[in-house]
C-alpha cells in the first residue's frame, strides 16, 4: 500500500474550494492525470487494506469520478484481485483524464445491468461525484438500490453517488458507503445530514495537492474540535474567587421550572462562580429548594430584571428555557441583548416569530458576535422566517451563516450542529450521539455556553466548546442518558479532555 492518509484534518471544503484546489495544484506543477492516478490508488488501497479477499465490482460513471474508478480497477487487478468493471456510458463518451484511464483498462467493460452483481463481493461506487445536482434515475438508480438491498460492502469515491457535496442532501438515492475515500480534505456533505448517514468511515487521502494550496484557500469552515478554542478556555488560577469566575443569570419560568434549573446547574458545573435564577415570585420557592448552590432573585417586571442584570458583577444572561411565550419573555430578551453578553434560547427565540425585525434591530445595536442564539430547526425557521424550510438550494451551513449576519453567533442545533459567527467562521460538530435526543438536553447546552461566557470566554469559542463538551458528556455516559446526567459528567470531560491541554 502506497497511499498516505491524512489523519483527522479539521478543515472542511466546499465544492468550489475543492475545484480551486485542483486547479491550483495543476498550476503549481501537478499533472491532473497524476492526481487521478493517486486518487484511484487510494481507493484501491482502501479496498485492499479493508477487504483483502473477494471479487470486486467497480461501477463507473461520467466525469473524473468514473476516471478514478477505472484507475482503482486497474490497480486492484495488478494486486491480483478479480475485478469486474461496469460503466454507465460508452467509453468513447468519456472525456479528458477519465477517457485516458478508460483506455488503460485492458479488460471487458460491462453495461450497468442487474446481473453484473453475480459473484461479486465488494462494490466500488464511482458513478457520480460530489457535484451531482439532479435525481439519479434509470439503471444507475437500480444498481444503487441493489447495493443497499444486498448490503454488499461498498467503497464510494469522494462521496456516495447521489449525495450533494455541499448540502448533504440526497438526490433520490445513494449507496450506504462502508468506506468513503475522499481527497485532500473533507467536504461539507461528510458532516451534514442526511449525507453524513451514508458515510460510515471517511478516509482522506493525500493525492499530492501541495500544502500551500490549503494556506491560499484559508477555509473558514472547520470540524468543531478543542484545538480551535482551547486557548480561550477559562483557566482557573489560585487567586480566583467566586466573582472573578463570573456571575451568570438564568431567567426562570413560572411553570416549566426544570429548564432553568438544568441550565443553571450546567453553568455552575462548567465553572461559573455564581449562578442566580431570576424567578417570578409565585415559583421562586421551587427554585430555592432545588439546589443550595444556585441563588434565586425574585423579579416581577422588566424594571426589576433590568436592575438585576446591570450589576457590573453579572457577566452573562440566559433567557428562554421554560420561560413561556409571553410579554415578559419578549421584554427580558431585549434587555438581555443590551448587555452584550447573553444567550437566547427556546421560548425567547420563538416569542419573536411574529416580530423578528424587533429582534434583529436589537441585535444590530450590539457588538458583533457577542450574543449567542441557540435554535433547533423548528425555532430557527420561526425566527428566521425569510428562510424557507423547503429551500433546497441552501445547506444548513449557509442558513446558519445567513442568520449570523444579524450580528449574533448562531448555534443551529441538531445531530450536525453548526456554529456560525458574523466574522465568517463556522464550526460543524460531529461528536454528538443520538442519546442527546432527550428532554432538557438543549437547556443544559445553553447553560454550559452561558457559564463559559460568564467566565470571559469569547462567544463563538464558548458556543463551540459548549457544543463539543455537551456531546462528549453524552458519549461518556452512553445509553440511558437523561438531561440531569449531562452536568454530572462535565467534571469528567473537563478533567480528561480539557484541563490536560491547558
Amino acid at each position: 500500500m502506497i497511499t498516505k492518509w491524512i489523519d483527522n484534518p479539521l478543515e472542511v471544503l466546499s465544492l468550489s474550494e475543492m475545484k480551486t484546489a485542483d486547479l491550483r495544484a495543476v498550476e503549481l506543477g501537478c499533472s491532473s492525470l497524476t492526481l487521478m492516478e493517486s486518487a484511484g490508488q487510494a481507493v484501491a488501497d482502501a479496498v485492499q487494506e479493508t477487504y483483502p479477499y473477494g471479487n470486486v465490482l467497480v461501477l463507473c460513471g461520467p466525469g473524473n469520478n468514473g476516471g478514478d474508478g477505472f484507475v482503482a480497477a486497474r490497480i486492484l487487478r495488478g494486486y491480483g484481485r478479480t475485478v469486474r468493471l461496469g460503466c454507465s456510458l460508452d467509453i468513447e463518451a468519456l472525456r479528458g483524464d477519465a477517457y485516458t484511464n478508460a483506455l488503460r483498462w485492458k479488460s471487458e467493460v460491462y453495461k450497468l445491468e442487474n446481473s453484473i452483481f453475480e459473484g461479486m463481493d465488494i462494490v466500488i461506487d464511482a458513478l457520480f461525484g460530489a457535484g451531482l445536482n439532479k435525481p439519479i434515475v434509470g439503471q444507475e438508480k437500480s444498481v444503487i438500490e441493489i447495493i443497499n438491498q444486498t448490503k454488499l460492502p461498498c467503497v464510494s469515491i469522494d462521496v456516495p453517488s447521489g449525495v450533494d457535496g455541499d448540502t448533504g442532501k440526497v438526490h433520490g438515492v445513494a449507496p450506504i458507503a462502508n468506506i468513503c475515500v475522499s481527497f485532500f480534505r473533507k467536504k461539507r456533505c461528510h458532516l451534514l445530514y442526511p449525507g453524513r448517514s451514508f458515510c460510515r468511515d471517511i478516509r482522506i487521502a493525500d493525492i499530492g495537492i501541495p500544502s500551500a494550496v490549503l494556506s491560499e484557500l484559508a477555509p473558514k469552515i472547520q470540524i468543531n474540535h478543542p484545538s480551535s478554542w482551547i486557548e480561550e478556555f477559562p483557566k482557573v488560577e489560585v487567586t480566583e474567587h467566586k466573582y472573578s469566575r463570573g456571575h451568570a443569570i438564568v431567567v426562570g419560568g413560572d411553570k416549566l421550572t426544570g429548564a432553568a434549573r438544568l441550565a443553571g446547574r450546567a453553568a455552575l458545573r462548567i465553572g461559573a462562580g455564581l449562578v442566580t435564577i431570576a424567578s417570578p415570585i409565585k415559583s421562586a420557592y421551587i427554585y430555592r429548594i432545588s439546589s443550595p448552590s444556585i441563588m434565586v432573585s425574585d423579579i416581577n417586571n422588566t424594571e426589576e430584571f433590568s436592575e438585576l442584570i446591570v450589576d457590573k458583577r453579572v457577566t452573562a444572561v440566559l433567557v428562554g428555557p421554560g420561560n413561556g411565550i409571553n410579554k415578559n419573555t419578549f421584554d427580558y430578551a431585549l434587555k438581555a441583548i443590551e448587555t452584550n453578553r447573553c444567550v437566547i434560547d427556546a421560548d425567547a427565540l420563538t416569542v419573536f416569530s411574529e416580530a423578528p425585525n424587533l429582534f434583529f434591530d436589537a441585535l444590530s445595536n450590539t457588538t458583533a458576535g457577542v450574543s449567542v442564539l441557540t435554535p433547533h430547526e423548528g425555532e430557527f425557521y420561526k425566527v428566521f422566517s425569510s428562510f424557507s424550510i423547503n429551500d433546497k438550494e441552501l445547506s444548513k451551513i449557509e442558513l446558519a451563516i445567513n442568520a449570523s449576519l444579524h450580528n449574533a453567533v448562531i448555534v443551529f442545533k441538531g445531530p450536525d450542529t453548526v456554529i456560525s459567527s458574523p466574522d465568517g467562521r463556522v464550526n460543524i460538530n460531529n461528536n454528538s450521539p443520538p442519546d442527546l435526543a432527550t428532554a432538557g438536553s438543549g437547556d443544559v447546552l445553553s447553560g454550559i455556553i452561558l457559564g463559559l461566557i460568564a467566565q470571559g470566554m469569547p462567544s463563538f469559542e464558548a458556543a463551540s466548546a459548549g457544543v463539543w463538551i455537551h456531546g462528549e458528556c453524552a458519549n461518556e455516559f452512553g445509553p440511558g442518558l437523561i438531561a440531569e446526567d449531562i452536568s454530572d459528567i462535565i467534571p469528567i470531560v473537563l478533567r480528561n479532555y480539557i484541563f490536560k491541554s491547558l
